[in-house]
């Protein structure tokens, strides 16, 4: 079994709760269904034809039937993000057939973000609704999009309202929990939960990080800002000794505050003096490709975003 993401398979079943987390099973036969618990929503890929969405049963949920006898791949991507609840994969059945070895995987990518990268309101109707987890689809974020587009394997780290230092509208002397907080965990809620980083050591990682900390009450100085932001840096650089490491922020900011966490960013990477950490800008969302729910990235903004974001992977990694 090929498990895609942050997966706890230390027990009977697998457990999984980040965004895009979920499986990729090769097999020989006319069907295949999944033993979910949890609830969630998932992209259903059935031989790189993306299926109806599918709303999960506690129980046996069909993936597949009526196939052409033989080798087929099904993959099931999780849409929603951990604030949501844990996902759970307790098993498959291929009504006969026979599950065959995973394909080998060549090329791998981080994202670690927050609301943008997790997708939140993206296939919504436009900027006056709120979230709930219909309307979010990590299949079709920027991030999943670069990764189909560079044939890499993808992990996400995010989880909207985090930030660096604050999250969405904490105030900068009461900040708690921002999204460094649950990076080294397998599933977020979970502080026990250690992720093992030999398990997946990408190419690159980009990170979108900072919108959250320039939307709050009182923004955090930039002192502390750029200190948090070079620990994070260290941080990834500790895990993944040989990776390129892409800083960006967008595309909600705009103004003084996009300026100043566009410096604050570029500086730290500067001064880290890292010749595999660099950072790009990504363009302010102006509307003019409409929005997602609460004036997030639409589907098509984040098509837009993926172009950038595949050109820039391209550049730093020769591909």
């Amino acid at each position: 079994m090929h498990y895609v993401g942050r997966v706890d398979t230390s027990g009977s079943s697998a457990r999984f709760a980040w965004s895009g987390t979920g499986a990729i099973v090769r097999f020989n036969g006319t069907a295949a269904s999944v033993d979910l618990a949890g609830g969630q929503e998932y992209t259903v890929v059935v031989d790189g034809m993306v299926k109806p969405k599918l709303t999960a049963a506690v129980g046996m949920n069909s993936l597949a039937v009526g196939l052409t006898p033989g080798e087929h791949t099904v993959e099931l991507y999780r849409r929603t993000e951990a604030n949501q609840g844990e996902s759970e994969i307790r098993g498959f059945d291929f009504a006969g057939g026979t599950l065959l070895a995973p394909s080998p995987v060549t090329r791998r990518l981080e994202f670690i973000g927050d609301s943008i990268t997790c997708g939140y309101g993206n296939e919504g109707a436009n900027a006056t609704c709120g979230f709930t987890p219909q309307t979010e689809n990590h299949y079709l974020t920027y991030a999943a999009l670069t990764a189909r587009e560079l044939k890499a394997e993808l992990s996400t780290v995010a989880w909207s309202g985090k930030g660096v230092v604050c999250n969405y509208g904490d105030e900068a002397t009461s900040c708690t929990d921002p999204l460094p907080t649950f990076y080294d965990r397998i599933l977020p809620n979970r502080a026990d939960s250690a992720w093992d980083y030999s398990r997946f050591q990408p190419d690159a990682v980009v990170i979108n990080l900072g919108t959250n900390d320039l939307s709050t009450n009182s923004d955090p100085d930039e002192a502390t800002f750029k200190g948090a932001y070079k620990a994070l840096l260290q941080r990834v650089r500790l895990h993944y000794p040989s990776a390129q490491i892409l800083c960006t922020n967008g595309p909600l900011l705009s103004g003084t505050d996009l300026a100043n966490v566009r410096r604050y960013i570029q500086e730290v990477v500067t001064g880290l003096a890292d010749p595999k950490i660099s950072a790009f800008e990504i363009a302010t969302h102006d509307g003019s490709d409409g929005y997602g729910c609460d004036y997030h990235p639409s589907l098509e903004r984040h098509q837009k975003m993926a172009a950038v974001v595949t050109t820039a992977l391209k550049t730093a990694l020769g591909w």
